[in-house]
């Protein structure tokens, strides 16, 4: 079974999301033969990177500015998903995260995907985010970051100084618009349930339950039996 994960690096939701679904896949049953796609997803394509802090606005200033509340109203809206996370062992430090934009992070993801150590990049990539404050949009931070999650440095490189995985993550986004995928996280799971946001884990639980029952069954027509059929088999061909 095949869920796909639409997200982002820095979308707080997105990473309780990830703990909540971990913790679904825990207790799946079946969790040995779940693969995990994350795909790409960018909150703001148009975002610039800042590598410091005093070099933008802050999360507080972002977060008033776009949703049209006040600085306090920002301030409760961060201290209520902070707790959030809290609640999923995360530790969120959003006080001290820095603006990021994350094309370059996408493209990084996917060249870990073809490593076989996605999961591992991406969770690095967030902690880095959310509880660190380090410059995810930063191209040192990231060869940094995904080198010590186990990508090789001089791969990483390549892939920031070209255009290489460019073109995955702008298909992944397109992806997204085709399936109606407007905001993150977003699960598809065998390309049949899709869930929006970070649901609770019993709720992604019974969606992997649900799509695994109706899973086709391998249904044999005949008796399959070697010398009975007109097939060959390790003994031979009965002819």
């Amino acid at each position: 079974m095949k869920v796909e994960i639409w997200s982002d690096v820095v979308c707080p939701w997105c990473y309780i999301g990830k703990r909540r679904f971990e913790a679904a896949l825990g207790r799946f049953a079946h969790a040995d033969q779940v693969e995990v796609e994350w795909r790409s997803f960018e909150l703001d394509p148009h975002a610039t990177s800042v590598r410091a802090p005093g070099e933008g606005p802050d999360h507080a200033d972002i977060l008033a500015a776009k949703y049209a509340m006040s600085r306090a109203q920002a301030e409760a809206a961060i201290g209520n998903v902070t707790a959030a996370a809290a609640g999923e062992g995360l530790d969120f430090h959003l006080d001290v995260s820095l603006r990021s934009n994350t094309f370059d992070a996408h493209r990084v993801i996917h060249l870990a995907a073809a490593r076989g150590i996605q999961d591992a990049v991406k969770e690095s990539l967030m902690r880095a985010y959310f509880t660190e404050g380090e410059p995810v949009g930063d191209r040192d931070t990231l060869v940094r970051i995904a080198t010590d999650a186990g990508l090789d440095a001089a791969e990483v490189e390549k892939v920031l100084d070209t255009d290489e995985h460019g073109d995955a993550v702008r298909a992944d986004e397109a992806e997204a618009r085709t399936l109606g995928i407007s905001g993150v996280p977003f699960f598809v799971v065998d390309r049949k349930y899709g869930v929006s946001g970070a649901q609770p884990a019993d709720q992604l639980l019974a969606v992997l339950e649900r799509a695994w029952s109706e899973r086709s069954p391998f249904t044999l027509v005949g008796s399959g039996q070697a010398g009975t059929d007109e097939a060959c088999g390790p003994d031979g061909c009965p002819i």
